[in-house]
């Protein structure tokens, strides 16, 4: 279960507090107990990390009361009830009102830990959600998760930089896993539309009749707004634009040419054709082609990133052994050449799921990386060599994860980083500096 999610239990009888946090406790939550409405209203806020369990009756403040201030701050948090005999038509009242769910006194403990469980689990996947719509809309920090310092990286970058502030629609273009989603996010979220709506849809979804009705209407009563008017003034991000039927080409194209000059929306097309050695060009009517490609990224494959195989590597290691709760997997210098030769077919995403297996293999103590990759790639050699590279690039790229490594596991230290590695401090400033590592970036 997860430390980080609370319940904050509220309620003016000591013993009352007392049980249900010795209760959720021993079912394994993490309590904080509030005397009074007033004093969990100081400690409770709108991104609150859990679920609130309060009594409906209680001097000051009441339940009602409470409720209606919590819902005002955060309509989304959770609140359980607790009522007493003859208070279920008030405990229907503030269901009404938003309430989570109500127990009646006295209540079954088992039924509390289940509700609780359950209200944990949907407050969670709330926040979640929150955290990940401010991180896609805030371009300095899509910008970050573009990790790498290799020149295909640094171009990349500069193009959604250059073409985020510009107007025209963009075709996005690029292998299976390399982000070409993160890239449409980042785009819409460096430019001028960044507070507008971001609609995004897989054109291989759905039937091309579903995809029309979704896309342009018309809806039933009661149904939310067709994605291209949702979009109208923001960004529309059409994933797998090869698998638009012909007629749904024509209507889309209506729909750009309809919008005039600067267009409304936005129009980010995401191909998928490079596995099939197609381009949009060959599938998609010339018109329509030449509307979306005005502008036009290409997303690196990941083998032709160099050293930011290492980087990415480290960095998803680090990131599933906290989640994991253990100690991310040493890179030896074999493994290191291994990383870097291997074709990755699966580009980043295949890297992210190769670490998360290490990290799982190192907690177990069994397996090693090189393994792992002999299995995702069946044409790699046991013995690997340095044929196509210069034997100098795999050096240098091990030592930079080493030193990068070392540094944030003494978060910063250069005195404990000196002893490790047994460098000078002047000779490991010179490094750093070479691989474009600040101190800063580790305290």
């Amino acid at each position: 279960m997860n430390r980080s999610m609370k319940i904050a239990i509220v309620d003016d009888e000591q013993d009352m507090r007392q049980s249900i946090s010795q209760w959720l406790a021993l079912s394994g939550f993490e309590t904080e107990t509030y005397a009074s409405a007033q004093d969990a209203l100081k400690a409770i806020g709108s991104d609150y990390p859990g679920v609130v369990v309060t009594d409906i009756k209680m001097p000051g403040m009441d339940g009602m009361a409470f409720l209606k201030r919590l819902m005002s701050t955060d309509s989304t948090l959770p609140v359980i009830m607790i009522t007493g005999h003859g208070d279920v038509p008030m405990a229907v009242e503030a269901m009404r009102m938003g309430a989570y769910d109500f127990m009646e006194k006295p209540f079954n403990p088992d039924r509390m830990s289940e509700l609780a469980k359950r209200a944990i689990q949907a407050r969670r996947l709330t926040l979640d959600n929150r955290a990940l719509r401010r991180e896609l809309s805030d371009g300095s920090v899509l910008m970050k998760k573009l990790i790498g310092r290799s020149d295909p990286m640094d171009r990349l970058r500069e193009d959604i930089l250059d073409l985020g502030q510009a107007d025209g629609h963009v075709l996005i273009e690029g292998e299976t896993g390399t982000g070409k989603t993160l890239v449409a996010h980042a785009l819409h979220a460096v430019g001028p539309r960044a507070g507008r709506k971001f609609v995004h849809v897989s054109c291989a979804a759905f039937e091309s009749e579903d995809l029309a009705k979704r896309l342009f209407g018309p809806v039933e009563e009661g149904e939310t707004l067709p994605l291209a008017e949702e979009a109208r003034g923001g960004t529309l991000c059409l994933e797998d634009i090869e698998a638009l039927s012909q007629p749904l080409q024509a209507r889309l194209l209506t729909f750009i040419n309809d919008q005039g000059t600067p267009a409304e929306t936005r129009i980010i097309a995401v191909s998928n054709l490079q596995e099939q050695g197609k381009t949009c060009e060959d599938v998609l009517r010339p018109d329509l082609f030449y509307r979306l490609a005005a502008m036009k990224i290409t997303v690196p494959p990941l083998r032709q990133r160099g050293e930011d195989v290492l980087t990415l590597f480290n960095r998803m290691s680090e990131q599933f052994a906290e989640e994991y709760g253990c100690d991310a997997p040493e890179v030896t210098a074999q493994e290191a050449a291994q990383l870097l030769q291997a074709p990755w077919p699966g580009n980043v995403r295949q890297l992210i799921n190769v670490a998360e297996r290490a990290v799982l293999q190192n907690r177990r103590g069994t397996g090693s990386i090189s393994s792992l990759l002999m299995a995702d790639n069946e044409e790699m050699q046991p013995v690997m060599t340095t044929e196509g590279k210069p034997l100098k690039e795999y050096v240098e790229a091990f030592e930079r994860m080493l030193i990068d490594n070392t540094m944030r596991r003494h978060k910063g230290s250069i005195v404990n980083v000196m002893e490790e590695l047994c460098l000078p401090r002047r000779t490991l400033n010179e490094k750093m500096a070479k691989y474009g590592l600040s101190r800063a970036d580790y305290l």
